[in-house]
C-alpha cells in the first residue's frame, strides 16, 4: 500500500471531525435506547468477566430462534452499551434475542485485550445465555466501527482453544469496520490506542484467515470517508470464503455516513436490517 501521510490519515480516520453532526446521532441513540429498555424485557449489567466494564445487557425474545450479539464502536476508547439498546426492539419482535456488550476501553487496556474480552463474552453466552433466555445456538455477531473490527476478529478465532466446539458463529455483520489498523498508528488519538506497526498487524483481520465457516456481511455508509470504503473492500477481497450468498460486494448504504448508517440496523424497512435477518436463515 502507498504510504499515507499523517495529515491524510487524520482527515480520513478522525470521524468526529469528518462528520460534525455526530453528537446529534449520539443523542438520538441514547434517547432511543432509553425507550427500548423501558419497553422490552431485559436483564442489565450482567457480568461476563473480571474487567471493570465487562458487562452486557440482555434482551430476550419469546420462543427465541437466535441471538444477535452487538459490539459498539467508539474507536475502542469511548461509548457504551447503554447507548445501543435501540438495536434490540425489531429483532426481539422477530424472535431474536439481543446481547449488547461493554468491554474495557483504551488506554486502560490495549486493543488485544479488548479482543480477548469479546471472545470471553462468546464463551459466556454459550455456557450461560440459555439461563437468561438468550440461547446462542444460532449466534450472529454484529458490530459498528471498532465493533465491526471486533466482530471480524471473532471470525478469526480458534474457538476449540477456548473449549467450544464449532460451529460457534452462524453469521456476522460488520458495519463501518476497520480491518487494517496500521493507518491508525498515525492518528492523533493513538495516544490512547498505543499502537505501533507490530501491534497494529497483530490485531488486523486482513492478516488472519477466517476460521468461522459462516457468512460475513460487510457494510458501510456510502458517504463514509474514502478510507472506510477501502477498508470494507479490503476485507471483502481477503476473505472470499465469507461472502454471503447473492452478495457481489460490500453493502454501501446510500445517503448514510459513519454514524447515520447505524440507524438502518434498527429499521426493519432497510437493506441493512434485511441482510442481517438473512444471516438467521430468513428469506
Amino acid at each position: 500500500m502507498t504510504a499515507l501521510t499523517a495529515e491524510f490519515v487524520e482527515r480520513q480516520y478522525n470521524l468526529r471531525a469528518a462528520f460534525p453532526d455526530h453528537l446529534a446521532w449520539f443523542e438520538r441513540w441514547a434517547a432511543d435506547s432509553e425507550k427500548a429498555r423501558s419497553r422490552l424485557d431485559n436483564v442489565l449489567d450482567v457480568r461476563y468477566g473480571r474487567g471493570p466494564k465487562q458487562t452486557l445487557d440482555l434482551f430476550p425474545a419469546a420462543n427465541p430462534r437466535g441471538l444477535l450479539l452487538f459490539l459498539h464502536g467508539g474507536y475502542w476508547r469511548a461509548l457504551d452499551k447503554a447507548d445501543h439498546s435501540f438495536i434490540a426492539p425489531e429483532f426481539v419482535a422477530r424472535g431474536i434475542g439481543v446481547a449488547v456488550v461493554n468491554y474495557d476501553l483504551c488506554p486502560d487496556v490495549g486493543i488485544a485485550r479488548i479482543v480477548d474480552e469479546c471472545r470471553e463474552v462468546v464463551v459466556w453466552l454459550r455456557h450461560e445465555g440459555g439461563r437468561y433466555g438468550v440461547p446462542s445456538h444460532r449466534l450472529v455477531i454484529a458490530g459498528h466501527s471498532a465493533g465491526g473490527h471486533l466482530a471480524a476478529m471473532l471470525f478469526a478465532t480458534d474457538w476449540s482453544r477456548r473449549g467450544l466446539s464449532p460451529p460457534v458463529i452462524t453469521g456476522g455483520l460488520s458495519v463501518s469496520g476497520v480491518f487494517d489498523l496500521e493507518p491508525l498508528v498515525q492518528v492523533s488519538f493513538n495516544a490512547d490506542l498505543r499502537l505501533d506497526t507490530g501491534k497494529a498487524h497483530a490485531v488486523s483481520p486482513i492478516y488472519m484467515p477466517p476460521l468461522a465457516h459462516a457468512p460475513l456481511v460487510l457494510a458501510a455508509g456510502a458517504d463514509e470517508t474514502d478510507e472506510f470504503i477501502r477498508q470494507s473492500y479490503l476485507l471483502w477481497e481477503r476473505w472470499p470464503e465469507c461472502h454471503p450468498d447473492a452478495m457481489k460486494g460490500p453493502l454501501f448504504v446510500p445517503e448514510r455516513h459513519h454514524f447515520s448508517v447505524l440507524g438502518d440496523l434498527a429499521d426493519p424497512t432497510t437493506a441493512l436490517f434485511a441482510a442481517t435477518l438473512r444471516l438467521f436463515g430468513d428469506a
